[in-house]
C-alpha cells in the first residue's frame, strides 16, 4: 500500500454512499488516495467519508445533471486537486416484464446507468487529460448477455460498454487510459430483497449455479482497486466471467431457449410484476428524481 501509484492522487467515486462505491472508497483510501465521494445521500456520504484515513470530500450530486457534475468537478479540483482517477460506479436497477414497465422508471435506469456515466466522463475529462489519468466504467455481465425481466438494466449496461469503448478510442492518443469492469451479482443493498422478488429471481435461475453466487462488495473493491493501480482495460469479476466474452454471440439464442423452456414448465401462478427501484440507493434516486420533476 505504501508504494501504491495512487498515493496522494485524487480519486472520484460516484454512487459512493453505500455498496460497492463505499467499499471502493475505503479500499482506495487504504492506498493513500484522496477520495471524492459523489451520490444522492449526503448523510450517508458523510458517514463513509468519516471512515476514511485520507483527505476526502463528500458531495451530493445527481450524475444525470451536467451542471451539478461540472460544479462538483470544480469543487473537487479546488479542494483535493485535479482527479487522476474517475470511477463511474453509480447505477440503479429494477426488474419486471417490459409489458408492464412504467415508462418513466424504465427510462430513468437508462438515464442513470448510461447517460449519467457519459456525463460523468465529460465533466471530469479535462482533469483526466491534465493528469493523464484513468477512467473506470463499472458495467456488468449484463452487457455481455442480456436476460429477461431486466431489459432496462441490460440495455443501459450494454450502452455503457459501447460508450466506454468509444471514449477509449477518443482519448488514447492524449494519454488517458479507459477501463471497464464486468461484474456479476454482488452482495450489496441493491440485492438485499433478492429472494422476495419473483421477477428478480427469474433471470437468476437461468444461470448455472456458480453464476448465481453473490460476490462480497469488499472482495470486488479490492480487485478493482488493483485494476485501477494497473490502469487495466478490462476487469472481470469473478475471473471466470471472462469466458462469456468470446461466447457472447452464442448467449442470446441460449438464453432465449432456456427462458422458453423455463416458462413452459413454470407452475401456474400470479403474473410476474415490477420490483420497483432496487435497494436504498434506487429509492433515493427515485425520491431525488421526483423532487426534481415536481413543480
Amino acid at each position: 500500500m505504501r508504494d501504491s501509484p495512487l498515493t496522494d492522487r485524487t480519486v472520484v467515486v460516484t454512487g459512493a454512499a453505500r455498496g460497492l462505491g463505499a467499499a471502493l472508497a475505503r479500499e482506495l483510501a487504504r492506498r493513500h488516495a484522496r477520495i471524492a465521494l459523489l451520490g444522492h445521500e449526503q448523510a450517508a456520504l458523510d458517514a463513509v467519508a468519516a471512515t476514511l484515513p485520507t483527505p476526502s470530500l463528500a458531495l451530493e450530486a445527481d450524475i444525470t445533471d451536467p451542471a451539478a457534475l461540472h460544479t462538483a468537478a470544480r469543487t473537487i479540483r479546488a479542494r483535493l486537486g485535479p482527479p487522476s482517477v474517475v470511477i463511474a460506479n453509480a447505477g440503479i436497477a429494477q426488474a419486471g416484464p417490459i409489458e408492464s414497465a412504467d415508462p418513466h422508471a424504465w427510462r430513468r435506469v437508462i438515464e442513470v446507468n448510461l447517460t449519467g456515466s457519459a456525463f460523468t466522463a465529460q465533466a471530469f475529462l479535462p482533469d483526466l487529460l491534465h493528469t493523464r489519468g484513468y477512467h473506470l466504467q463499472i458495467a456488468s455481465t449484463a452487457a455481455l448477455g442480456a436476460v429477461p425481466m431486466m431489459s432496462a438494466y441490460c440495455a443501459s449496461k450494454a450502452g455503457a460498454e459501447a460508450f466506454t469503448h468509444a471514449l477509449r478510442a477518443e482519448t488514447a492518443h492524449r494519454g488517458v487510459a479507459v477501463g471497464i469492469a464486468y461484474l456479476n451479482w454482488l452482495d450489496t443493498d441493491m440485492l438485499r430483497d433478492l429472494h422476495t422478488h419473483p421477477s428478480l429471481q427469474e433471470p437468476r435461475r437461468l444461470l448455472p449455479p456458480p453464476a448465481r453466487r453473490l460476490l462480497p462488495a469488499s472482495r470486488a473493491a479490492a480487485r478493482l482497486a488493483r485494476a485501477v493501480e494497473q490502469r487495466r482495460t478490462a476487469v472481470y469479476l469473478p475471473a471466470w466471467t471472462r469466458l462469456a466474452q468470446p461466447a457472447r454471440a452464442l448467449l442470446p439464442p441460449l438464453v432465449t431457449r432456456l427462458a422458453r423452456a423455463r416458462r413452459r414448465h413454470r407452475p401456474p401462478g400470479p403474473p410476474l410484476t415490477q420490483t420497483g427501484p432496487l435497494g436504498p440507493g434506487g429509492l433515493a434516486d427515485q425520491t431525488r428524481a421526483f423532487r426534481r420533476d415536481t413543480p
